[in-house]
């Protein structure tokens, strides 16, 4: 008796959570709701790269590409070239140390060969950011080539909630080569 006393407890509890009012988004001065900041706790890093393949894969089944796979030295050289965004304080393709794409995957050891790097700045969540990156061509083009077979990941978020993502696809030896 006590099991079905706790349960139904449980679920009046549940349904009454699920009913609490919300609270409504502040609006702008453009009478838009103002964004929210994204936060990305320290647990949140796996599930996030698998929603993120997941996402990715799903585009390239529609455009009738092969999946791509999480490579964990392309998420590392991600993860270095997000935080160094970050130090620089822009969005773009080289290192602070002059350094490119190619020469950060072959510094994590990657063997492949370089097709294409995503990168953006953003308070966004990484869906969010994948369908901006859908809406321009060059990226686009980047995340649906058919020569990627692998995927790197990674982000880097400031204390003021701002996000560096990127998202950079190889391709293994003997694979195709494209680059913007």
């Amino acid at each position: 008796m006590h099991r079905r006393s706790f349960l139904a407890l449980a679920s009046a509890t549940a349904l009454a959570a699920c009913a609490a009012p919300q609270q409504p988004p502040a609006m702008g001065p453009d009478g838009k709701p103002l964004p929210r900041v994204y936060r990305i706790g320290a647990g949140q890093a796996g599930a996030i790269q698998f929603r993120m393949l997941d996402s990715v894969n799903a585009l390239r089944k529609i455009a009738g590409v092969p999946p791509v796979e999480l490579n964990a030295r392309l998420n590392a050289a991600a993860a270095t070239h997000s935080r160094d965004m970050s130090v620089q304080n822009r969005p773009w393709l080289f290192g602070s140390d002059g350094s490119s794409p190619i020469d950060r995957m072959q510094r994590v050891g990657y063997n492949g060969r370089y097709v294409g790097e995503a990168i953006s700045e953003s308070f966004e969540t990484e869906t969010e950011t994948l369908a901006a990156w859908m809406e321009r061509d060059d990226t686009r083009r980047i995340i649906l080539d058919p020569a990627a077979r692998d995927m790197g990941f990674s982000w880097f978020q400031e204390p003021n909630g701002k996000i560096w993502w990127d998202l950079v696809l190889g391709a293994p030896q003997g694979g195709g080569l494209s680059a913007i």
